[in-house]
């Protein structure tokens, strides 16, 4: 073989940073054999050659994204085999951590033409592009989003609880007799899901809060923000890890007022939300260059707008004089509590699209903090009233 022209520094530096760090497989790890007529020896992997000759033959049923990944794949191995394993991650739509970096390799290549130059599009693939281009930063992930994405199952978790939280506001509209801040009713507080520090026994109530909204003002942003931001990242990252963070926030935002502001109830599904929301714009900052989403800066503004004034909202709320003395309007730190969740946990789940999150380190530093977390407020609900010999004003 010929020697090849030695690379710049700045080409050498970026191979460098995008190298794949190789690991021999032990008896346990051994790639799975692939079929006879591709790896005679029964090794796992096939020889670049024969994976050329398999792309030219069955080119026309393949996606061409999906075919320019397979190439790209194939480029990436200079020393002349692909592992098995990885070609059938691909074909089923399945990506380890090891395959996504190896396709890096031919990234360059496969990036020549964007996703967002290409025309003809339906609507329905205007929208999943839209998507990919508001969620990822890196036209690999977007491509592969573009392909893979069948709305199969659709973004239910979201879209879900938003229903849940407006049934719940004009059930308790209408049973009040008010939408514009529900929370002055007298009778407002007297519901069953409202955290209350004085029924915090009553275990449910750190979740089920989110379905009991101030008013009409307070439940708007959080719908609209939820719509908005939530579903597009379900759409991406599935239900699961959107949901863990949903209800991580939520969770957080709960325990953190039973910590920090131990007489107030909470209300609202703002925890959640500022989690998801926080996530989001942390992931952009993160990734600046990478995301190509129309007027960054300019959204980034007017929604860090949108959630100081309903923060604003939820601080004057909890200092204006109450509706049913002595008990205090609802408390803000659920915010608060949101945020920290959404730039932790939540970072780390949006910046490792359909990669394992037990193989990132940091997941599990956040884990453990957020663990941590939990058992402290525990504790301090269980013991510290009686140690700070706090008395709670009865429920109303």
């Amino acid at each position: 073989m010929g020697e090849h022209p030695s690379p710049g520094p700045a080409v050498a530096a970026c191979a460098e940073a995008e190298r794949i760090e190789e690991l021999e497989p032990g008896p346990e790890e051994r790639p799975p054999a692939a079929p006879e007529d591709f790896d005679p020896g029964n090794t796992g992997f096939i020889s670049t050659g024969r994976f050329r000759s398999l792309l030219e033959n069955h080119s026309s049923a393949l996606d061409p994204h999906k075919r320019e990944v397979l190439l790209a794949l194939a480029d990436s191995h200079a020393d002349g085999q692909i592992c098995y394993q990885d070609f059938a991650n691909l074909m089923s739509n399945k990506r380890s951590n090891s395959f996504r970096q190896a396709i890096l390799q031919g990234n360059r290549r496969l990036s020549s033409k964007a996703l967002l130059e290409e025309k003809g599009l339906s609507l329905s693939q205007r929208l999943i592009r839209h998507v990919a281009y508001e969620t990822l930063p890196r036209e690999i992930d977007r491509k592969w989003y573009y392909d893979s994405y069948t709305c199969c199952p659709p973004p239910w978790f979201m879209i879900t609880v938003t229903l849940l939280e407006v049934a719940f506001f004009l059930y308790n509209g209408v049973s009040l007799d008010q939408f514009v801040l529900q929370v002055t009713h007298p009778r407002y507080l007297k519901n069953s899901l409202v955290y209350h520090p004085q029924l915090r026994a009553q275990a449910w109530r750190y979740l089920t809060y989110i379905f009991m909204h101030a008013g009409i003002e307070h439940l708007g942003l959080n719908v609209v923000l939820q719509l908005l931001v939530g579903v597009p990242l379900e759409m991406v990252h599935g239900a699961a890890r959107i949901g863990l963070v949903y209800v991580a926030g939520v969770l957080a935002g709960s325990l953190a007022v039973s910590v920090a502001d131990m007489t107030a109830p909470v209300v609202g599904s703002s925890g959640g939300v500022y989690a998801l929301v926080s996530a989001h714009l942390a992931n952009i900052v993160m990734n600046w260059s990478g995301m190509k989403c129309q007027f960054k800066l300019l959204r980034m503004a007017v929604a860090l707008i949108c959630m100081s004034m309903e923060f604003g909202r939820a601080v004057w709320l909890r200092f204006h004089p109450s509706a049913y003395p002595p008990c205090p309007h609802p408390s803000f730190v659920a915010h608060l509590g949101g945020v920290a969740v959404g730039i932790t946990l939540g970072v780390v789940v949006l910046r490792n699209y359909e990669q394992r999150l037990q193989d990132q380190s940091l997941w599990w530093i956040f884990v453990a903090m957020y663990t941590v977390f939990v058992l402290f407020a525990v504790f301090w609900n269980i013991f510290a009233y009686t140690l700070l010999d706090l008395k709670l004003p009865p429920p109303p």
